[in-house]
C-alpha cells in the first residue's frame, strides 16, 4: 500500500467517526485544552467570581446574559488559541516569524475577548459597587 492509499483510508476513517466517538472527541478536546494551557485556572477563578457578584448584586436576566456570552466568549478564544498553538507547533517545530506571528495573532484574539469581558463586567457592577461602597 502506498503513501497516497493510506493519507485517502485515513481520511475516510477520520468521515466515519460515529457521533457518540465525536462527542467524547469533543470532551477529549476540553480536556487536551485544560492540559495544555496554563492561563485555564485564571479563567475559571475570574468566571466563579462574576458568577458569585452577579448572585450577590443580583443582576438583571439581560445582564446574565452579558455575562455569561462573555464568559463563554474567553474560554472559546483560549481553546482557539490552544488549538492554533498546538497546531503550529506541529507544523512549524522550527522556529518561524510568521509562525510566530500566528500564535501572537491568536494570543490577542484571547486578549480582546478578556477586554470585552472587563467592560462588559464594569459595565454591570460599577454602579452596584459605587451604590454598595456609596461613592
Amino acid at each position: 500500500m502506498n503513501q497516497k492509499e493510506k493519507i485517502q483510508i485515513e481520511k475516510r476513517a477520520w468521515r466515519e467517526v460515529k457521533y457518540n466517538e465525536k462527542f467524547l472527541n469533543a470532551f477529549r478536546g476540553l480536556y487536551v485544552v485544560s492540559r495544555a494551557t496554563r492561563h485555564l485556572f485564571i479563567h475559571i477563578v475570574s468566571a466563579l467570581i462574576v458568577v458569585a457578584l452577579g448572585f450577590y448584586f443580583r443582576v438583571s436576566s439581560l445582564e446574565w446574559i452579558a455575562l455569561v456570552f462573555t464568559i463563554g466568549l474567553v474560554f472559546i478564544t483560549e481553546t482557539l488559541n490552544t488549538a492554533i498553538e498546538i497546531d503550529i507547533d506541529l507544523t512549524s517545530p522550527e522556529y518561524h516569524p510568521f509562525a510566530r506571528d500566528t500564535k501572537d495573532v491568536a494570543a490577542g484574539a484571547v486578549l480582546l475577548s478578556v477586554f470585552v469581558a472587563v467592560i462588559v463586567g464594569l459595565i454591570v457592577f460599577l454602579p452596584r459597587i459605587f451604590l454598595y461602597v456609596r461613592i
